[in-house]
């Protein structure tokens, strides 16, 4: 005879739906809603709009600015997917902790090489 006993690891979240669920160590967590998803889904699309119509202002792309204001749009973007589409929003203290600190010290590192190699080196000194 088959026990129909639900396994106590087994989570039955389409048993009471609009109810937030609960992680491992019993804290409820809200998801996001399909209308979080498409104004999430309008504001990617915005920002790459922007990035691809500031590719065509020869002025822009000549200038200084225009790298770093496409990594920085890059940048939002990124953590946009990974806050909503990687539900990092809506996570336990410790997977955020996990996540942002290696980014962190990566962006950190790779701003020092960057400085170090004179990319965004500060010149001073006499003109020459």
């Amino acid at each position: 005879m088959a026990d129909h006993t639900p396994h106590p690891d087994h989570h039955h979240h389409h048993d009471h739906p609009g109810h937030p669920e609960l992680d491992a160590m019993g804290v409820e967590h809200e998801h996001p809603t399909w209308s979080t998803y498409w104004k999430v889904a309008l504001i990617l699309t915005m920002i790459t709009a922007v990035e691809v119509w500031v590719y065509y202002i020869p002025s822009f792309v000549a200038s200084r600015a225009f790298v770093p204001a496409l990594l920085i749009m890059s940048a939002v973007k990124f953590a946009i997917v990974v806050l909503f589409y990687m539900h990092l929003r809506y996570d336990h203290r410790l997977f955020k902790a996990l996540f942002t600190g290696p980014l962190i010290i990566a962006m950190a590192t790779i701003l020092a090489l960057m400085f170090l190699f004179g990319h965004l080196a500060v010149r001073v000194g006499a003109a020459g």
